[in-house]
């Protein structure tokens, strides 16, 4: 070591030189002595350089620093450093050292030129590890990297605010609430984005942010265009020490849930079609309305409202055609509503209205009265005017009833208004609580029909318009009750139908006219097919072709003679539709479409099922001589019928007039009154050996026998 200091030495130069002979050894850091010129050796090194280089002392006193450096320090830049060194340009450097096993690690070297003993130059060389250091600032980096991600990627929008709350760092979601970027936010107040019915409760929110409380509260934002955004905002006060220095807050938009909240909440009380109440508003309202009229001495009226006919509308134009039609209705009712009465829509095509107030029955009716008058204006759907009556159910409350009681004497009422035929009004009466107890005695008399063969077939000629020939028969079920007489199919098939009974009912028909057609068939009569009518609910049976094959069988009719009638309205589902209709005529029976132009099928699907041909409904063919509109419709049907090489068949004809119109427009086939009334067997049979004589007559051969 005393090489290392110059030849003058003062008094205490070697206590000086002790000190940094063990300074040296025990510095912290790594310490080499590297010689100014060349060949640049390491002349020294202290113990903590040895051992981070992995060398002896021996081994590393005889090496170049060449040696102890990466590649990226060249002899070259070597030279460079010692002339920024004798210059004293730049002491402090950073490399990377190389160990003697390769590995590389950075390191901060500070150097100095030392004099020696010898007047040789010194380079006096510090180095300072920087591993664990550089590691550091890349976690940092990383942990900022991370942050800035999060930041700028997080679905809710987030900001830095100072702390009088403007705004100074936003991320996209922010900027896309308030519909500005980050640089426009920047110096704008938090409360200049918030509606004016939220400021006051914001405004009391943001100001506990100071005093160091984190604060979570719901306040709706104004975007750039105008719209409102509801969010939640959860802020957080950024503390140094005891000062806030501003805070950070967090916003989740949650205008969709509050729009479905509120959806939910206008659902639970109002129709979604209408907006008009829905029944449990009604119901709520209504126990409001009798409180009050009776403590004042008035009285509550409830009335039922049903749209007569609605069914055939939404069959004819369509579901969508008959919601307008409701909202149109609705409409107009609301007219009539005073001030402390309700409209609400109960359901379907029916309507609820309590009226309160009232001093007596004559009030009442007038308001009814009222609301039919609204009706008499015909309804426009797309290109159509429509004519609308109603069927109403009306109850005065008593003394002693509830609310329920009083809604469930108004639909006792609507339903007799609707037995009644429909475009009536009936005030309900006591005596119509008895009308639950005739239902249930109407569904014991039907299992009783049933089961002790109380039903029987009318047939129906089907003629041929040209010829004047019968070409079919169509089969009609009646009930012949034993004590009540023949009870019109119009009385008891809706109420099988409601009841579930038009399944049985379908299927003895079904049998019934096989096995008399056979019989027909086998006792010499004109071979012709007998048409029957399936309900919809025997056409959505998943076996009917099995059904109606095992009734082929059973009567050995054959498959050609029987022709099944399904309605428009069933052919809805084309899928379905048109796999049954193809298992159908595989069995080799006909099938033809009833009632068409009442449904709402379409024409590009039903040129694609297998129908053999269709029948005109007898509510078109009844007008066609004074209704243009249904003269239009019938000549429409058939000429489309024959393009698509169908029969058509038209029902209800009962004039002269009506054959002469059809025969023009070239139908196919009649059916009605002016023909036949339906007849029982008996007399089906003497038409057809009338038919049978003529025709053999007519060849020169013998009578039927």
């Amino acid at each position: 070591m005393g090489k290392w200091f110059t030849k003058r030495r003062r008094p205490n130069a070697a206590g000086r030189h002790e000190v940094f002979v063990e300074w040296f050894e025990q510095a912290p850091d790594p310490v080499l002595l590297i010689q100014a010129e060349y060949p640049h050796r390491i002349v020294e090194a202290n113990s903590i350089a040895c051992r981070l280089l992995g060398y002896e002392r021996s081994e590393l006193v005889k090496l170049s620093p060449r040696h102890i450096v990466g590649d990226n320090v060249s002899e070259r830049e070597l030279r460079r450093i010692l002339y920024q060194l004798l210059r004293n340009i730049k002491p402090t450097y950073i490399w990377t050292m190389r160990a003697k096993d390769g590995a590389l690690f950075p390191v901060e070297i500070n150097c100095r030129l030392v004099g020696s003993e010898t007047g040789m130059p010194l380079i006096f060389t510090e180095a300072r590890d920087l591993t664990d250091k550089l590691k550091m600032a890349e976690s940092l980096e990383e942990s900022e990297q991370h942050f800035d991600s999060l930041f700028e990627h997080s679905p809710n929008g987030v900001a830095f605010f100072d702390p009088a709350g403007k705004f100074v760092r936003a991320n996209r979601a922010m900027s896309r609430i308030v519909g500005r970027d980050g640089p426009e936010l920047a110096g704008m107040p938090l409360l200049s984005f918030v509606a004016d019915d939220q400021l006051p409760a914001t405004r009391h929110n943001v100001r506990r942010l100071p005093e160091g409380e984190p604060s979570s509260f719901d306040t709706t934002l104004l975007h750039k265009q105008g719209s409102r955004v509801d969010v939640h905002l959860h802020a957080v006060p950024i503390r140094k020490g005891k000062a806030v220095k501003g805070y950070i807050a967090i916003c989740q938009d949650v205008t969709e849930r509050k729009r479905a909240e509120e959806q939910s909440r206008y659902l639970a009380y109002f129709d979604e079609r209408t907006g008009l109440p829905n029944r449990r508003m009604f119901r709520e309202r209504l126990y409001a309305a009798m409180a009050a009229d009776r403590s004042a001495g008035k009285q509550t009226a409830v009335a039922y409202v049903d749209i007569d006919r609605f069914k055939l509308v939404n069959d004819s134009f369509g579901h969508d055609y008959g919601d307008m039609l409701i909202a149109q209705v609705a409409e107009r009712f609301q007219r009539c509503i005073g001030e402390g009465d309700l409209l609400a829509r109960k359901e379907g095509d029916e309507f609820a209205v309590f009226f309160s107030g009232l001093a007596g029955t004559a009030d009442l009716m007038q308001l009814v009265q009222k609301m039919e008058q609204t009706l008499e204006t015909p309804f426009t759907l797309g290109e159509f005017e429509l004519h609308v009556t109603v069927s109403i159910g009306i109850a005065i409350a008593a003394s002693d009833e509830d609310a329920d009681a009083l809604m469930k004497n108004a639909g006792i009422a609507l339903s007799r208004a609707k037995e009644r035929g429909k475009n009536s009004v009936q005030l309900f009466n006591a005596d119509m609580k008895s009308v639950s107890l005739q239902k249930l005695t109407f569904e014991s008399e039907l299992r009783k029909a049933l089961a002790g063969e109380q039903f029987l077939l009318y047939y129906q000629p089907q003629i041929d318009i040209d010829t004047g020939k019968m070409i079919g028969v169509e089969a009609l079920v009646r009930w012949r009750h034993p004590e009540r007489g023949m009870v019109p199919p119009s009385e008891f098939i809706p109420f099988a139908e409601e009841n579930g009974f038009i399944g049985p009912i379908g299927e003895w028909v079904l049998y019934e006219a096989c096995r008399q057609n056979k019989e027909w068939h086998d006792r010499g009569y004109p071979r012709i097919p007998v048409s029957v009518n399936l309900s919809s609910r025997q056409f959505l049976q998943h076996n009917l072709k099995h059904r109606i094959g095992n009734v082929l069988l059973q009567t050995g009719l054959e498959a050609q003679y029987l022709e099944l009638e399904i309605t428009e309205s069933m052919t809805m589902d084309v899928e379905h539709t048109s796999s049954l209709l193809l298992d159908l005529k595989r069995l080799g029976v006909k099938v033809s479409i009833d009632d068409f132009g009442t449904g709402y099928s379409s024409l590009y699907y039903l040129k694609m099922f297998p129908i053999d041909r269709l029948k005109i409904d007898q509510s078109f063919v009844r007008d066609i001589m004074t209704d243009p509109n249904d003269a239009a419709i019938v000549a429409t049907i058939i000429a489309m019928t024959r393009h698509m090489n169908m029969k058509v068949i038209a029902e209800g004809v009962e004039t002269h007039e009506q054959l002469q119109f059809l025969h023009h427009n070239r139908c196919n086939e009649v059916q009605g009154y002016w023909f036949s009334p339906p007849v029982p067997v008996e007399r089906m049979e003497e038409l057809l050996l009338k038919q049978a004589q003529a025709a053999a007559a007519a060849e020169g051969g013998s009578a039927l026998h």
